[in-house]
């Protein structure tokens, strides 16, 4: 999977993967316009948005619909650390909700891709490739 990485102005940096584009920009305190959500925030997003496919996928499996369900992602940092301490991902329910299958929804949500992810180690490499 190859995604390519542009600048769009002042703190704007953009990445286009097929035909889509997720627009970046920095907060107007670290000097961008605060004009989209900056990439650390879109990584948060990405996992919340991944347990939430993977609960709308076992709900439609079962019939349940997800018009009065939700996901709520909560995340609290170490600021000694300045790093995420703890995300808590909260599925809201209505009363209808069948009890028994609870605990397979939690699960469901915890089987998120990019969650499995952060779990393993990942190897990075970054190179400069000069054009031809």
């Amino acid at each position: 999977m190859k995604i390519q990485i542009t600048f769009g102005g002042n703190k704007k940096v953009n990445a286009t993967i097929n035909d889509f584009e997720i627009k970046t920009d920095q907060p107007v305190p670290s000097g961008g316009e605060g004009s989209a959500p900056d990439p650390f925030t879109v990584f948060l997003t990405s996992l919340g948005t991944c347990a939430g496919i993977f609960v709308k996928t076992f709900c439609d499996q079962r019939n349940i619909s997800t018009e009065n369900i939700h996901l709520e992602q909560d995340v609290e940092f170490d600021h000694v650390k300045k790093l995420v301490h703890e995300i808590v991902i909260t599925i809201i329910v209505p009363n209808d909700f069948p009890e028994k299958y609870e605990e397979a929804v939690i699960h469901a949500a915890n089987t998120c891709l990019v969650k499995r992810h952060l779990r393993d180690e990942v190897i990075f490499n970054t190179v400069v490739k000069r054009e031809a």
